[in-house]
């Protein structure tokens, strides 16, 4: 039984600091109107006065504010900026950016295509009558409101980010991994898989910038006054001196690199430094003959000089096999043919004989990398496969030491890589696997069949053997042919929207609608068999996708391709070609204007011309650098900021420039095609005599 409830009341009071009263009781707050009432007539007044001069003074400042503000919540593309790598430029770097607001492109008709954004001759300003704003941007100024254009391209639902191959899904990946960690300084190494100027390395060992002293001797060298940027008063593009501009634009790459990069591999203009990657010069060798066909006796001088007395292949370096064989020993060999100086054979020789190292494999298929100093040489670390471009595209230039020096070996062990490669099993229709090992001698990862990175300039090399050896290896042409149809089978198709013809690429057995900018070889070569005697149909598709290599440019804010583009093969009004986030870069690459030299030296239509003139157009607008040297960019879609990646690859100069001199000469005997044979980094080599009978 509970007891009965007490019934003690206690009486509490409590106050506060400000002596108010706490009685248990809930406080009424007063109303605004109430306490507005309480204060005196003067406060009251000093309040609405205040009120006032605010609102006066938001509606004074509104138009200000809207008009900087407005235009980014309308901007179209205002989720990309977020996919804009905006780094602080390094303090004095003078980039040379994208046009102003008000010279952006304007919608054209493409052939092929609905409307799209392009490059047209009377709209598009000139840059080479431009002056070059060295101003540099942060931040992209927000673009005013405009007319939202139909062919606006790369919709981001199809944009995924990454710039690996769809093709190589589900493949391993060990080729393109850099291990570094628990590594010793003196275990380290460079890694490299590359192919055709792509390559994937660890971060390159740079060398420091040049110091002062550095600097005040090459200021006080002797100064060639063409180096200087000229610009030209206006003209219009039918009385443009174009060999000249091509002239221009070497000068002023060669002025960067002379004044920061002398002797090194490559320039880094943006920060007016240098980038090594084996030590040999790169950028000078690779140049060579391309300024001795531009006419640029000074430069050409000056350079020889340097061969003479500071190049040594005597050095404790690797060396990529395929870079070094196509860049240098390339480089020397075609500037001894131009020139008949024996200095140019003495090193090609020199070079030649360190590389033999590199062909002892149980397989006869050589490693990838080789100590030219030490004569040891090795696979990456992280694989014993070679990619198939790289031991398939030395052959000219090994074949071609050998007649010259009338020493078999160099011919006999690049001969005997094409016989293995021509009878192993794992072809496709003549198609071949990206990987082979250099144990083995079997095709790795097979089932997957490119001709863009690792594999493209394979099929360059069975049709300039055969042309080299004066058409008398019937296994290269064999080959070749049998390629050339697997081409048309398996990776040929065309776009639903504008019918554009493109080559795609094949993982096992799946089509993948992808093209890199390295494809737009083929149109040149498949032109240069046609001119050959081979098959006519190697034509027609030769110009078809030289169409579709030129709205990679055209249809780009900048008029320059990306790295990689893919291709839309639903029926439907959108677009041909979008572009992902990772393969919007740009490398100053040659592929496109190598073949719209062949087309126009073939077909000698004007139009092939035009379109390189654009390019050189675009390179001047959006890469070329204050100061000298050129840039590549990371965003081919953004002409307000590029984005510089602070570096000009040895074959802008040794192949984009080149090829843009040799489209806009009207001689054709200057390296005729029916004497002479470009090896895959545009250096020329002669086409053999027939043997005596």
């Amino acid at each position: 039984m509970y007891p009965p409830s007490r019934k003690d009341f206690i009486s509490l009071t409590l106050s506060d600091p400000h002596s108010h009263a706490y009685t248990n009781g809930k406080h009424r707050r007063q109303s605004c109107l109430r306490k507005w009432k309480q204060l005196s007539r003067l406060q009251r007044s000093l309040v609405l006065l205040l009120l006032a001069l605010l609102l006066i003074f938001g509606l004074l400042s509104y138009p200000s504010i809207t008009e900087q503000w407005g235009g980014l919540s309308d901007r179209e593309d205002w989720p990309d900026l977020t996919n804009r790598e905006l780094k602080p430029v390094p303090p004095g770097v003078k980039p040379v950016l994208g046009p102003a607001v008000d010279k952006a492109p304007v919608p054209v008709a493409g052939p092929h295509l609905g409307p799209h954004l392009g490059p047209v001759d009377d709209e598009r300003p000139d840059p080479a009558v431009e002056p070059i704003e060295p101003n540099i941007l942060i931040l992209p100024k927000p673009l005013p409101k405009k007319k939202t254009f139909i062919g606006k391209r790369g919709p981001p639902s199809l944009q995924r980010d990454g710039n690996v191959s769809d093709t190589v899904a589900g493949e391993k990946q060990e080729q393109e991994v850099v291990r570094d960690e628990g590594e010793g300084d003196e275990d380290k190494e460079k890694k490299i898989v590359s192919w055709r100027g792509a390559r994937i390395e660890a971060e390159q060992a740079t060398e420091p910038p040049p110091s002062a002293a550095e600097k005040e001797a090459a200021a006080a060298a002797p100064a060639n006054a063409a180096d200087a940027v000229t610009v030209p008063p206006e003209v219009s593009p039918g009385e443009v001196d174009r060999l000249e501009a091509v002239r221009d634009a070497f000068r002023h790459a060669w002025k960067g690199y002379k004044d920061h990069a002398w002797g090194h591999d490559e320039l880094k203009p943006i920060s007016k430094s240098f980038g090594e990657w084996f030590g040999l010069g790169l950028t000078l060798i690779d140049s060579l003959d391309t300024m001795w066909i531009l006419g640029l006796k000074e430069e050409f001088e000056e350079s020889k000089a340097w061969i003479e007395k500071e190049l040594s292949f005597n050095k404790n370096v690797d060396v990529n096999l395929f870079e070094t064989t196509i860049r240098v020993l390339g480089g020397l060999l075609s500037t001894y043919h131009l020139t008949g100086d024996q200095l140019f054979l003495d090193k090609a020789k020199d070079l030649g004989s360190r590389l033999m190292p590199a062909f002892k494999t149980p397989s006869k298929i050589p490693f990838s990398d080789v100590n030219i100093g030490k004569g040891t040489a090795h696979p990456p670390r992280w694989t014993s496969d070679s990619t198939l471009a790289e031991v398939t595209s030395i052959q000219l230039e090994f074949r071609e030491l050998s007649r010259l020096t009338q020493e078999p070996q160099y011919q006999e062990v690049v001969n005997e890589v094409m016989r293995l490669v021509h009878q192993l099993p794992g072809k496709h229709d003549g198609l071949v696997p990206m990987f082979i090992n250099t144990n083995s001698g079997q095709f790795s990862h097979k089932g997957v069949f490119t001709l863009g990175a690792r594999a493209d300039s394979y099929y360059e090399y069975l049709l300039k053997q055969w042309l080299q050896g004066g058409k008398t290896e019937d296994d290269l042409l064999e080959d070749y042919l049998q390629a050339v149809e697997g081409v048309k089978k398996h990776l040929v198709r065309q776009t639903g929207p504008g019918r554009l013809t493109f080559v795609g690429e094949l993982n096992h057995n799946r089509f993948i609608p992808k093209m890199d900018h390295l494809v737009c070889f083929l149109p040149g070569t498949l032109a240069l068999g046609a001119h050959n005697g081979l098959p006519g149909d190697h034509m027609d598709l030769a110009v078809q996708l030289m169409e579709t290599c030129h709205q990679m440019y055209v249809q780009m804010e900048t008029g320059l391709s990306p790295e990689i583009v893919h291709f839309n093969l639903q029926a439907s009004d959108g677009n041909d070609v979008f572009v992902k986030p990772a393969d919007r870069h740009n490398l100053l690459r040659p592929e496109t204007v190598e073949s719209l030299f062949y087309m126009y030296r073939f077909t000698k239509d004007t139009k092939f011309r035009d379109w390189g003139w654009e390019i050189l157009q675009s390179f001047n607008k959006y890469t070329k650098v204050s100061g000298g040297g050129y840039t590549s960019i990371n965003n081919v879609r953004d002409p307000v900021n590029p984005g510089p990646r602070d570096k000009m690859e040895s074959f802008f100069l040794g192949e984009t420039l080149k090829y843009l001199y040799l489209l806009f000469s009207d001689d054709p005997e200057l390296l005729s095609l029916d004497k002479y044979v470009f090896n895959t980094e545009a250096h020329p080599l002669p086409i053999w005599p027939p043997p005596p009978k």
